[in-house]
């Protein structure tokens, strides 16, 4: 009897760990508590369960300066998002270590009228925790943290659909949907949902920009213009001495061929100079300086751009992020990442704590770098009142990508850039369509090169289809996958921002929604219903896009289109102040351009050097990328072999062709031709692209 009534209460206390609700969300990304909310304001009962302990992944984790591309089409919850953010910046408290008035209007783009259309792109991690803690607070959502699905055997399924998930825990839910918001794709892939992990080659879809990427220079994710080479080997020159820290002994696969590799990862670093509130940079358990040695050589080969990517958010902090051929990506260590276990998973990640916070400390300490370096750094620190319970440090690792689901649709570097149509819309992204380097080989020559980096215009917004959501039919007919969702490696570059995602986690509920209501596979919501919802919450599905504006991209990646003369792109000025990369407007030179951010952050000059062939007489033009925001009065000095000349260049406006003259001089072959712009009195924005010498 006594027996029975054991097994009698065991049995009750394994049906009270299982709990029932119409969507069950894993994963307590932007995504994740953005589809929640959307569930429940459509009156379904919601759970976020998963092993996050904070809310909002990468966006409460430290990426305050938003990957936007073009704000217009982002619309419904995702913007709400943002405004809440902007809300936040209001209450004066919010203001500790900066007024304000100091901040001004940055990160709000075009300032709108309507206090209900106000945004705020650029924030604190603190702040956007907030904003998501209050989403589910208000909408009285469930969430349940630190809970780990067992990918091995939680993941029961019936009839094709997923019935139930189980975490390590113990703790079971069940679920009429289910939707996977992790940025490693657990659920989908326990779940027996096809997908990839690393590049495909560019056969398998017809694209142009997947696969190894020998030869491809793009960004100022390689090294610039440095005096000498970066040898690889311990004893330059001697190969049999051994090959330094960082730099791969693999040979690359050709170009355009598959391969496992992924972006590297980094952690946006939160970083503050405010005394006050500073925790200097300390050696990290394991610190090893032979680690950096790249980064030594490369500050011996003259590279300057250590402070690339400080961008600036409120309260004196940024959102810091990789910038150049040696930086916060730690190439080539995140290869077992998607399918490692959760212990390796961990030890990953500590790896790349370890690189991240020993490079800071390498180039705070280590007399290998410029003493101008070494001392600026050493005004950085970690912020005292960010990411409190991990010692200052962010929570979330950037994970670029991981698994991507092979889907009913899989969307390509094809649909993004308009040659081919995308059916069924659910939301839309714009920014380049952007990976960073996946690996550092040696080259045939014998020096150390960067590989995978791409930045490649969509050619305006473009939509996502609704098949990239869902798998396959046939496979998991109630399940919706809107980060890890079904794109190619090159096409995902683009996908993979955050407020995209918020938008996909908005529109994944939404169809989960209605497949309940309709008691029908996901694979089967019929989207002239869900477009029609869609629209009536907000969201951006389409936008009327001139192609004629957007210049054809050369297939030779080069630096610069083939005017006459010589040109120096942007990419090879030595460049002096934070310049923030941009490919908003059209008809540059290159791979984008460059601009001072109106001033916001300091005097900014960028030289542009060359050999010419011969002395004699050259026309100097500069190139623009014409806007009304543009300065009419940039500074420009044209050094020639009588001298400087000193010109003021209206950058708003210019000839057709976009070459500005800046007048016929003579040059020596003997010296440098250089000209130099800076924002020194600029009356708007200063805008750097090329300049081109043509003889005379």
């Amino acid at each position: 009897m006594l027996l029975r009534l054991s097994l009698l209460c065991l049995f009750t206390l394994r049906l009270s760990a299982v709990e029932s609700y119409d969507v069950v969300v894993y994963g307590g990304t932007a995504a994740g508590v953005i589809a929640a909310v959307q569930a429940k304001k459509m009156g379904k009962s919601v759970v976020i369960v998963g092993p996050d302990k904070h809310l909002g992944g990468l966006s409460s984790g430290g990426l305050g300066f938003t990957d936007s591309g073009d704000k217009s089409v982002i619309g419904g919850l995702s913007r709400n998002f943002y405004h809440r953010v902007w809300q936040y910046y209001q209450k004066p408290e919010t203001w500790v270590h900066q007024k304000r008035y100091d901040f001004g209007n940055k990160g709000q783009g075009t300032v709108a009228m309507d206090q209900n259309e106000r945004t705020m792109w650029i924030f604190e991690p603190s702040v956007a925790e907030k904003v998501f803690e209050d989403y589910v607070k208000e909408f009285a959502i469930p969430v349940l943290r630190d809970e780990w699905l067992d990918r091995a055997q939680g993941v029961r399924l019936a009839d094709g659909r997923i019935a139930a998930i189980t975490m390590l825990s113990g703790k079971s839910f069940e679920g009429k949907m289910f939707i996977d918001a992790t940025y490693e794709g657990d659920l989908m892939a326990a779940a027996g949902t096809s997908y990839h992990v690393g590049r495909e080659a560019n056969a398998t879809y017809g694209e142009k920009h997947n696969g190894s990427q020998v030869g491809v220079l793009h960004h100022r994710h390689h090294f610039g213009v440095l005096k000498s080479p970066i040898d690889p080997y311990v004893i330059p020159g001697d190969p049999k001495s051994g090959v330094i820290a960082r730099v791969s002994t693999e040979k690359p696969a050709p170009k355009g061929e598959a391969d496992r590799r992924l972006q590297a990862y980094c952690f946006r670093m939160c970083l503050t100079n405010v005394p006050e509130n500073r925790v200097p940079f300390t050696a990290p358990p394991g610190y090893d300086p032979k680690q950096y040695e790249v980064l030594a050589r490369a500050y011996a080969a003259g590279w300057k751009e250590t402070f690339g990517k400080f961008d600036l958010i409120p309260n004196g902090k940024t959102d810091t992020n990789n910038h150049g051929g040696f930086s916060f990506d730690n190439i080539g260590f995140n290869y077992d990442y998607p399918e490692a276990s959760y212990e390796r998973r961990q030890e990953i990640i500590k790896e790349h704590e370890t690189y991240q916070k020993g490079l800071l400390y390498f180039i705070c300490t280590d007399p290998r770098v410029p003493a101008d370096v070494r001392e600026k750094m050493n005004t950085w620190g970690l912020p005292k009142d960010e990411f409190k319970d991990n010692g200052n440090w962010s929570h979330q690792i950037y994970v670029r990508e991981a698994r991507r689901m092979v889907g009913a649709f899989v969307m390509t570097e094809n649909e993004l850039t308009k040659v081919k149509p995308t059916p069924e819309s659910v939301g839309m992204g714009s920014y380049m369509i952007d990976s960073h380097n996946t690996q550092r080989y040696i080259t045939p020559e014998g020096s150390v090169q960067n590989e995978g980096d791409i930045g490649v215009s969509p050619r305006g917004p473009y939509e996502i289809a609704y098949g990239s959501l869902v798998p396959k039919k046939g496979q998991a007919a109630n399940l919706l996958v809107p980060v890890a969702c079904s794109a190619t490696h090159i096409a995902y570059g683009s996908i993979r921002m955050e407020p995209v995602f918020m938008i996909l986690g908005q529109s994944a509920a939404t169809a989960a929604v209605m497949a309940i209501d309709g008691k029908i596979a996901v694979q089967d919501v019929p989207y002239a219903a869900l477009k029609a919802r869609l629209l009536a919450d907000g969201q951006v599905l389409s936008k009327a896009v001139d192609l004629s504006k957007y210049p054809a991209e050369s297939d030779d990646h080069a630096s610069a289109p083939r005017l006459p003369g010589i040109t120096v792109d942007d990419a090879d000025a030595k460049l002096s102040g934070d310049w923030t990369e941009s490919q908003a407007g059209k008809g540059f030179v290159g791979e984008g351009y460059r601009h001072d951010g109106k001033g916001t952050k300091g005097p900014m000059s960028a030289t542009f050097s060359t050999k010419l062939p011969k002395a004699g007489k050259f026309e100097v033009f500069l190139t623009i990328v014409p806007n009304v925001n543009r300065a009419t009065n940039a500074k420009v000095r044209i050094i020639h072999a009588g001298g400087q000349t000193d010109r003021e260049v209206n950058l708003a406006k210019g000839p057709a062709d976009r070459l500005v003259s800046l007048g016929t001089y003579e040059f020596s072959d003997k010296s440098d031709a250089q000209v130099i712009v800076s924002n020194e009195g600029a009356n708007g924005y200063v805008v750097i692209d090329a300049i081109n010498w043509q003889a005379r």
